[in-house]
Order: structure tokens, then C-alpha cells, then sequence
């Protein structure tokens, strides 16, 4: 297995990147490679200041670097030899069975649709988030930036690929779908979503439970939250903000401590040919090391194979 890791993106990279990679390189099993793109001198440089000696690290030299603030249609365009762009090549390729970046979000989602593109019969590509279970566990929400607008056969696909990636990912047998809502009954919501809600229900698929409002995330009601990608933006930075008032206060709790980005380190896109994950920009090396075991974690799963098997059929 061979995850490619982009070594210049983020606001502490490369070096918070590389650590990152070291701490995740002791997780891997024998056979499974970290590809570090980058500056090929530097990530050297700084393979050795870490004292790293093992094998399951390798770098490819990638010349250029999109910025955090590219535009990034653009940056993909005139820089195709920077890291984000050869990461999705070799992904393209089947020379890596993964790609993760904290980098220019935008240029990954562009990247995303452009290079590997979406599988057949994907309306339009997600981008997932966990939501931490009272209970234990995780659910997952999508969407969480990608499509700001979603007409309602996009959100019952929603319902479909977290579904899937619930069953093969998250270990959840029949996963219980959701569609976030302002009421539970049938008849609330916008137009979008009340025709989403008779989409849902009619599909055979999922495991549709109904609307679900805000104070249900973090109960059992659901493991699949469907959303706007406007909407789920809001929920998972507000989730984040909760995580940050509590311990500027000095209060610590191990539910809410999952709270924390880099407890996941980053977030998958569904829906593409292939499993990238997109990280925080501000990612610390345990985040770094979190992202690059999520991308693992799909790449056995083959995630993305069962979503093209799911469509094809």
C-alpha cells in the first residue's frame, strides 16, 4: 500500500508534515509506504533532523508548492509539478492507493473533480466529517463544504455513500440515516429538503429513520446526518469552537476531547475515483499522523472500489 502525503501543504508545513509522517510511519505495517511530496532537499533534511531510519517512508520530489491562498483553479493549471497535482496523478495513475493534504482546500476539491473525477453516477463528490457518539463510537456527516446548495437528489445520495462508508469504514452494520432538519415531522423544512425527505424514504437502499434536528448529532438517533454542505460547514466549525472554549477554560472530558480536529485528522472526499482525505490547515503533526491512518484505514476498506461497484450496478 503506498499513501502519498503532500509535504508543503498546510500553515506549519513541511516540518509539522514530516513529523506527522514519522509518527504515522510506526502505526504502518511492513509493506505500506508514506510517499512525502515535496522539496525533495528539505524532506530529507528534515527525515534526518527526526532521526528517522525505517522504510516505510519514501520522498518525490515535487518542484512547486500551491499556496494557501491560490486561487485554486489556477494554481492546478499553472503549477503541475506541485505537490497537490502530482499527488492526484500518481492517485489517477494507481500509484498510490491514497492521497492526503492540508493544503489549499480548494485545489483539492478541484483536483478532486478534475483529475481522478467522480465515479460514475456520483452527482456530485462529498466531503464527510465524524461526529462523536455519546455512546461511543462515530457517525459521519456529509456534507461539510463541498456543495454549498444541494438539490434533493443529491442529498439522498448523500444518504447512500454515508451509508456505505458507515457499513465498510466506520463498522456499523445497517446504519441509521438522518436528514438534519428544523423539525422532526415529515412535512418541515424548505422546499429542498421536504422533497429530500420522499426521496429518502422511498429508497431501499438506507436505512432511513426521518428528520433529525440539532441536539440530535450526538445521540443514537442517527449514524448517517445528511446535509447541505453549508450546513454542515457551520455544525463541524461549531463542534470545533466547543473544543476550543473548553480547553482555553481548562476543561477536559473525554467526549468532548473528540471534539478536536486532529483526534480524525482530516476529512474524506466521497464519491471521487480513489480515497483522498483533506486535512486542517493549521494541522499539527498528530493531525498529520491521524489523516494518513484514516487514508489507510480506507484503502483497506476499499471504499471507493464499493462505491463504483454500488453504481455500476
Amino acid at each position: 500500500m503506498r499513501i502519498a502525503l503532500d509535504a508543503m501543504g498546510g500553515d506549519f508545513a513541511p516540518e509539522a508534515v514530516v513529523k506527522g509522517a514519522v509518527m504515522a510511519a510506526q502505526e504502518l505495517k511492513n509493506g505500506e509506504v508514506i510517499l512525502l511530496l515535496g522539496k525533495e532537499d528539505v524532506l530529507h533534511t528534515l527525515l534526518q533532523e527526526n532521526g528517522y531510519t525505517g522504510s516505510n517512508i519514501s520522498v518525490m520530489h515535487a518542484s512547486q508548492v500551491i499556496e494557501m491562498g491560490e486561487h485554486p483553479t489556477k494554481a492546478l493549471t499553472q503549477k503541475p509539478d506541485s505537490s497537490i497535482a502530482l499527488g492526484y496523478g500518481l492517485l489517477k495513475a494507481q500509484k498510490a492507493d491514497a492521497f492526503c493534504s492540508a493544503g489549499n482546500t480548494g485545489a483539492m476539491l478541484v483536483g478532486a473533480m478534475f483529475s481522478v473525477k467522480a465515479i460514475e453516477g456520483i452527482l456530485r463528490p462529498s466531503i464527510a466529517s465524524f461526529v462523536p457518539k455519546l455512546s461511543g463510537g462515530l457517525g459521519v456527516i456529509l456534507d461539510v463544504g463541498a456543495n454549498a446548495d444541494c438539490k434533493p437528489e443529491v442529498l439522498e445520495q448523500f444518504g447512500e455513500l454515508g451509508s456505505i462508508y458507515a457499513k465498510y469504514v466506520l463498522d456499523i452494520q445497517n446504519p441509521k440515516v438522518g436528514l438534519m432538519n428544523l423539525g422532526e415531522e415529515e412535512g418541515k423544512g424548505t422546499v429542498n429538503t421536504q422533497a429530500a425527505h420522499q426521496r429518502l424514504k422511498l429508497n431501499k437502499d438506507i436505512n432511513f429513520i426521518g428528520n433529525i434536528e440539532g441536539r440530535d448529532i450526538f445521540n443514537d438517533k442517527a449514524d448517517v446526518i445528511v446535509c447541505d454542505g453549508y450546513t454542515g460547514n457551520i455544525i463541524v466549525k461549531m463542534a470545533e469552537s466547543l473544543y476550543d472554549i473548553l480547553h482555553q477554560k481548562g476543561i477536559h472530558d473525554p467526549f468532548f476531547d473528540k471534539f478536536n480536529y486532529e483526534t480524525e485528522g482530516g476529512s474524506p472526499i466521497l464519491g471521487i475515483n480513489g480515497n483522498a482525505v483533506i486535512g486542517h490547515g493549521v494541522s499539527s503533526p498528530r493531525a498529520i499522523c491521524n489523516m494518513v491512518l484514516l487514508a489507510q484505514k480506507m484503502a483497506v476498506s476499499k471504499i471507493s472500489e464499493r462505491f463504483r461497484k454500488n453504481y455500476s450496478a
